[in-house]
C-alpha cells in the first residue's frame, strides 16, 4: 500500500491497516495546530511510510518522514 492510497481510507480502515500491518516506533507528542498543548500519541511504521495516531485514535496522520529517531538497544 502506498501513502497516497492510505490517505483515501476511512478512519476505521486506517486504524485497521495500522493494527495489522504497522510496527510501533515509539511515543510522540504532536504540536497542536492552534499552538496549544501538545497532543500525545504514537508513531507506527506502516509499509514504506509512518503514521501518527493520537491516544484517542481520532487523529491519524501519515508521513513520508519519521518524526522520531529509532534507537538500537
Amino acid at each position: 500500500m502506498t501513502i497516497d492510497h492510505f490517505k483515501t481510507l476511512t478512519l476505521a480502515e486506517k486504524l485497521k491497516e495500522v493494527k495489522y500491518h504497522g510496527n510501533i516506533v515509539g511515543p510522540y507528542d504532536r504540536s497542536n495546530e492552534e499552538g496549544g498543548s501538545k497532543i500525545p500519541g504514537d508513531i507506527y511504521e506502516v509499509h514504506d511510510f509512518w503514521v501518527y495516531i493520537s491516544e484517542d485514535e481520532l487523529i491519524v496522520i501519515p508521513s513520508r518522514k519519521c518524526p522520531v529517531i529509532k534507537t538500537i538497544d
